[in-house]
């Protein structure tokens, strides 16, 4: 009903910079809200940004200041620019969506991950 393909995981040096897409398609009448999970080997998964349909966003307090979420509406794709990228940032990253398939449903959904490996 609802696929979320992501992209833009990738090999990155301490410091550096990436940019995460995520983009949905299928039937479905809006996006609520979007958002970025990670979990990197022996952890648990967490939030790391959030953002609903009025644009309000959360953040991990380990990546604040570092990484934007953002969401264009029209292309029905959310962004996470990740800037400073750290070891700890690494991960494989999920993006998720709750999304109003009918008028009186909404739904989550989840795409399938990319990898963000950070080192030198």
């Amino acid at each position: 009903q609802v696929q979320l393909v992501e992209s833009g995981g990738g090999l990155v040096q301490p410091g550096g910079s990436l940019r995460l897409s995520c983009a949905a398609s299928g039937s479905f009448v809006s996006i609520n809200t979007m958002g970025w999970y990670r979990q990197a080997p022996g952890k648990q998964r967490e939030l790391v940004a959030r953002i609903n349909s009025g644009d309000s966003t959360t953040y991990a307090d380990s990546v604040k200041g570092r990484f934007t979420i953002s969401r264009d509406n029209a292309k029905n794709t959310v962004y996470l620019q990740m800037n400073n990228l750290k070891p700890e940032d690494m991960a494989v990253f999920h993006c998720h969506a709750n999304v109003k398939v009918r008028f009186t449903v909404s739904r989550d959904y989840w795409g399938q991950g990319t990898q963000v490996t950070v080192s030198s």
